[in-house]
């Protein structure tokens, strides 16, 4: 069983090497191959939207089954070798970003600081579904805040909640499910009943994670409860608007509210609507409470592991 703490470190120290990257890629590209394999087979516009739908349950159960299988080929390579516990945290990495969300944000902080706006809207494009172009300064610190508390959910304390409760398969299946609804589980039309089971699957999965991420923010930056608590339940998902709620108290500026996305504005949910409109320099201070919630959701993760071994 792939200890979760010893992956986190893993993955902070090196993240996904470029060299491997560049000569396999990286599974969760390869999970999204096969989603858009099975959406193209699956999801024919001509089919009724029961019959989609029921397509779209068919293709998050094999999604599931296929990460689960993987981390299953993995746990028992681990289990097979030497040293498991190593091997298994090695495995484990690629299924967390906790220091590829790091660089992204600080890609965006370091030109925005510095008053190269362009650029900074072009490095906030990289890590945000909405138009980027017409951005202000305000705007993509706003943007780089939501998806660091965003992905810190997604891509952190999740995948290592589920690394924790059932090892590798756990984590794998995860990732499956969460890439699935980034790629299919969307309300227009065309994903709408194919993408219904891979949405409703990833809102079960992060239920638990993403009011853990919420609480971790709080933590780390001294406050920000009492937003969580009030603006969370505002969001249109059962579980984003808890981090993202958190980070804005914390930080105590505004986040959420209008956002354009393929040139169609939507209307979202404000977060901390009595703060100030977050400045270039709140980035630092957002990535510092970043890195103080993956402290101590490392602390957490090795109390559990201690305890697991324990009970051994």
């Amino acid at each position: 069983m792939a200890r979760a703490a010893a992956t986190l470190v893993v993955e902070a120290l090196f993240g996904y090497p470029d060299w491997l990257y560049r000569r396999v890629g990286h599974p969760v590209g390869w999970i999204g191959a096969v989603i858009k394999g099975l959406e193209h087979a699956l999801n024919h516009p001509e089919l009724s939207a029961p019959r989609r739908k029921m397509n779209g349950v068919a293709t998050a159960a094999v999604v599931a089954g296929c990460g689960a299988g993987f981390g299953l080929i993995l746990q028992g390579l681990a289990d097979r070798s030497g040293r498991p516990s190593l091997l298994a945290a090695l495995f484990a990495t690629p299924g967390l970003a906790q220091r590829s969300l790091d660089d992204h944000v600080d890609a965006v902080r370091r030109p925005l600081v510095a008053g190269k706006l362009a650029e900074a809207r072009e490095a906030v494009g990289r890590i945000v579904g909405r138009d980027t172009a017409a951005l202000s300064a305000p705007g993509v610190a706003a943007a780089a805040l939501e998806s660091l508390a965003e992905s810190f959910n997604d891509g952190v304390v999740a995948p290592a909640f589920w690394l924790a409760i059932a090892g590798l398969p756990g984590l794998y299946a995860y990732k499956a499910i969460n890439t699935a609804d980034s790629l299919i589980g969307h309300r227009e039309p065309r994903w709408r009943a194919f993408g219904w089971a891979a949405a409703r699957a990833d809102d079960m999965a992060n239920l638990i994670p993403a009011r853990i991420a919420g609480a971790l923010i709080a933590l780390a930056g001294g406050g920000g409860w009492r937003t969580m608590l009030r603006d969370a339940p505002k969001h249109a998902s059962p579980n984003a608007g808890w981090p993202e709620a958190a980070m804005a108290g914390a930080l105590r500026v505004r986040l959420g509210g209008p956002a354009v996305y393929d040139g169609v504005r939507a209307d979202r949910p404000v977060f901390h609507a009595g703060g100030a409109a977050p400045r270039p320099e709140d980035l630092a201070r957002g990535l510092a409470v970043y890195r103080g919630a993956c402290v101590l959701l490392l602390m957490g993760l090795a109390a559990w592991d201690l305890i697991g071994r324990r009970r051994r």
